[in-house]
Protein backbone atom coordinates (compact mmCIF):
# COMPACT_ATOMS: atom_id res chain seq x y z
CA UNK A 1 0.00 0.00 0.00
CA UNK A 2 0.92 3.56 -0.74
CA UNK A 3 2.07 6.21 2.21
CA UNK A 4 0.55 9.52 0.64
CA UNK A 5 2.02 12.66 2.01
CA UNK A 6 -1.63 14.07 1.57
CA UNK A 7 -5.23 12.39 1.60
CA UNK A 8 -8.33 14.29 0.69
CA UNK A 9 -11.83 13.33 2.42
CA UNK A 10 -15.15 14.95 1.27
CA UNK A 11 -17.77 14.93 3.52
CA UNK A 12 -16.45 12.07 5.73
CA UNK A 13 -19.49 12.46 8.21
CA UNK A 14 -22.21 12.81 5.97
CA UNK A 15 -24.86 10.66 6.43
CA UNK A 16 -23.29 8.67 9.06
CA UNK A 17 -24.59 7.37 12.81
CA UNK A 18 -22.70 10.08 15.48
CA UNK A 19 -20.80 6.74 16.70
CA UNK A 20 -19.58 5.67 13.23
CA UNK A 21 -18.71 9.70 12.73
CA UNK A 22 -16.59 9.57 15.84
CA UNK A 23 -14.51 6.26 14.38
CA UNK A 24 -14.18 7.72 10.97
CA UNK A 25 -12.25 10.66 12.56
CA UNK A 26 -10.72 7.95 15.08
CA UNK A 27 -8.87 6.81 12.04
CA UNK A 28 -8.43 9.95 10.80
CA UNK A 29 -6.32 11.03 13.40
CA UNK A 30 -4.59 7.60 13.50
CA UNK A 31 -3.56 8.56 10.08
CA UNK A 32 -2.52 11.89 10.43
CA UNK A 33 -0.67 10.70 13.54
CA UNK A 34 1.37 8.86 11.09
CA UNK A 35 2.80 11.98 9.37
CA UNK A 36 -0.12 12.47 6.51
CA UNK A 37 -1.70 15.56 6.30
CA UNK A 38 -5.25 15.82 5.44
CA UNK A 39 -7.31 18.25 4.07
CA UNK A 40 -11.06 17.56 4.98
CA UNK A 41 -13.92 19.25 3.66
CA UNK A 42 -17.22 19.22 6.38
CA UNK A 43 -20.41 20.55 6.68
CA UNK A 44 -20.03 19.37 10.07
CA UNK A 45 -18.12 22.14 11.26
CA UNK A 46 -17.88 21.73 15.06
CA UNK A 47 -16.74 17.89 14.32
CA UNK A 48 -14.13 18.88 11.64
CA UNK A 49 -12.95 21.69 14.03
CA UNK A 50 -12.14 19.26 16.74
CA UNK A 51 -10.04 17.52 14.49
CA UNK A 52 -8.51 20.14 12.66
CA UNK A 53 -5.34 22.31 13.00
CA UNK A 54 -5.93 25.04 10.99
CA UNK A 55 -9.40 25.73 9.82
CA UNK A 56 -10.70 27.75 6.56
CA UNK A 57 -14.66 28.68 6.86
CA UNK A 58 -15.53 29.10 3.03
CA UNK A 59 -19.01 30.17 1.85
CA UNK A 60 -20.08 30.93 -1.73
CA UNK A 61 -16.17 30.02 -3.10
CA UNK A 62 -14.47 32.47 -0.97
CA UNK A 63 -12.72 31.57 2.42
CA UNK A 64 -14.53 33.99 5.17
CA UNK A 65 -12.61 33.19 8.10
CA UNK A 66 -9.11 31.07 8.96
CA UNK A 67 -7.31 30.24 11.90
CA UNK A 68 -6.40 27.63 14.19
CA UNK A 69 -8.19 25.54 15.74
CA UNK A 70 -8.05 27.46 19.53
CA UNK A 71 -8.84 30.90 17.35
CA UNK A 72 -11.96 29.85 15.66
CA UNK A 73 -13.19 27.72 18.70
CA UNK A 74 -14.14 30.89 21.05
CA UNK A 75 -14.46 33.27 17.40
CA UNK A 76 -17.58 35.16 17.87
CA UNK A 77 -17.95 35.38 14.07
CA UNK A 78 -17.42 31.90 13.32
CA UNK A 79 -20.86 30.85 12.91
CA UNK A 80 -21.60 33.98 11.24
CA UNK A 81 -18.80 33.37 8.78
CA UNK A 82 -19.88 29.91 8.23
CA UNK A 83 -23.70 30.50 7.15
CA UNK A 84 -22.32 33.47 4.62
CA UNK A 85 -22.82 35.97 7.20
CA UNK A 86 -19.78 37.81 8.13
CA UNK A 87 -18.50 40.70 6.33
CA UNK A 88 -14.91 41.78 6.27
CA UNK A 89 -12.10 41.02 3.77
CA UNK A 90 -10.06 38.16 4.25
CA UNK A 91 -6.70 39.27 4.10
CA UNK A 92 -4.84 35.13 3.61
CA UNK A 93 -3.87 32.47 5.38
CA UNK A 94 -0.39 33.89 6.50
CA UNK A 95 -2.63 36.76 8.35
CA UNK A 96 -3.43 37.07 11.86
CA UNK A 97 -5.10 34.01 13.50
CA UNK A 98 -9.26 33.89 13.16
CA UNK A 99 -9.19 36.20 10.23
CA UNK A 100 -12.42 37.14 8.39
CA UNK A 101 -12.72 37.10 5.02
CA UNK A 102 -15.28 37.98 2.13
Amino acid sequence: MSRPALLILDEPSLGLAPRITDRVYETVAEVRGRGVSILVVEQNAARALKAADRTYVLNGGAVRLSGTREALAGHPRFEAAYFGLADAEHEGAGGQEGQEGK
